[in-house]
């Protein structure tokens, strides 16, 4: 079992930035593939940035070159560093940890983000 703790989410006005965390009860970035996840109200969940295969990390193209995630593999913790904000950003935020090679996966509970114009 993982537990995963998301924080850092907020209000913040549209252009400015906010850094969300996952920290996870146990160190797993050998075995799972981190990603960070997103869900407005009356849309599907929808992958907004993820390691995979290790140390390759894949976008959502609406987020490229505003968002960055990383990790930091002795605090079991994994970052998305949001800049530049728009309203459309506007989600519950989750954490996800995806088990290598299988469908297994654990999510966090989630952090609000409300991006104001």
């Amino acid at each position: 079992q993982v537990q995963l703790v998301e924080s850092g989410g907020g209000l913040v006005q549209a252009g400015g930035s906010l850094r969300l965390s996952c920290a996870a009860s146990r160190s797993i970035f050998n075995t799972f593939d981190m990603g960070w996840y997103r869900q407005a109200p009356g849309k599907p969940r929808e992958l907004v940035a993820a390691f995979t295969n290790g140390d390759k990390t894949n976008y959502s193209n609406s987020v490229k070159g505003r968002f960055t995630i990383s990790r930091d593999n002795a605090k079991n913790t994994v970052y998305l560093q949001m800049n530049n904000l728009k309203p459309d950003d506007t989600a519950v935020y989750f954490c996800n940890a995806q088990m290598l090679g299988t469908v297994h996966a654990f999510w966090g509970q989630g952090t609000q983000v409300t991006v104001s114009t």
